[in-house]
């Protein structure tokens, strides 16, 4: 697939970039999408949820009434789930929800999300740029140059830029990101993929490691 190369300004530069077919043009594959979907939301929970059992309540252990002639039902322990303020029954407890998924599910899974926005013509390649210092108001002009601003938008670039990171911070819909770091649920959730030219020859070491 060939895109012509955008600069800042929205305008093309005259240059045109062939990408991959080993990695915009796959088979797509719904179900690893799914798993890595999944795994990666399954990681965001924090899994710190806990309530305190009848083992683990405070207060006497003495039998509160007689077991018999009292005409309720016989009962032993104050911290019984059936009072107030006794231990819940069977409550929640710490866990964690990770899974463990195989690397070469992620990358198709990566691959596939990729082609599909591909498919959908959401892909921008941009030339190479940076900031001096973190400049938000620059960065919104970019997105306004681009005709993304009402869009959430993922941007790729091939190493880590701190001036860029700090300029899109604040932004509502935007995400920056390193192409080492890039995951499915980042591809599907922006309605743009913006790739810097310099992330592309990144591609290849990334999904053919």
């Amino acid at each position: 697939m060939e895109l012509n190369v955008l600069n800042i300004e929205g305008k093309e530069t005259g240059k045109k970039v062939n990408l991959s077919d080993q990695i915009f043009g796959v088979e797509p594959n719904d179900h690893a999408i799914y798993l890595d979907v999944k795994q990666y939301l399954e990681n965001q929970r924090q899994g710190t949820h806990k309530a305190k059992e009848r083992a683990e309540i405070n207060g006497s252990t003495r039998k509160i009434k007689r077991q018999k002639g009292t005409g309720t039902a016989r009962a032993g322990s104050i911290k019984s789930p059936l009072f107030r303020g006794g231990g819940r029954a069977f409550g929640p407890r710490p866990k964690n929800y990770g899974f463990k998924l195989n690397k070469k599910v992620k990358q198709l899974a990566r691959k596939s999300a990729l082609t599909y926005k591909a498919k959908d013509n959401s892909i921008i390649v941009l030339e190479d740029f940076n900031f001096d210092t973190p400049k938000t108001k620059e960065f919104v002009s970019i997105q306004n140059n681009l005709k993304i601003n009402d869009k959430k938008s993922l941007f790729v670039l091939s190493e880590a830029n701190k001036n860029l990171y700090l300029s899109s911070r604040n932004l509502r819909g935007v995400k920056v990101v390193i192409a080492s770091d890039l995951t499915t649920y980042d591809i599907l959730n922006a309605s743009s993929v913006v790739l810097l030219e310099g992330s592309l020859e990144k591609f290849e070491g990334v999904f053919n490691n």
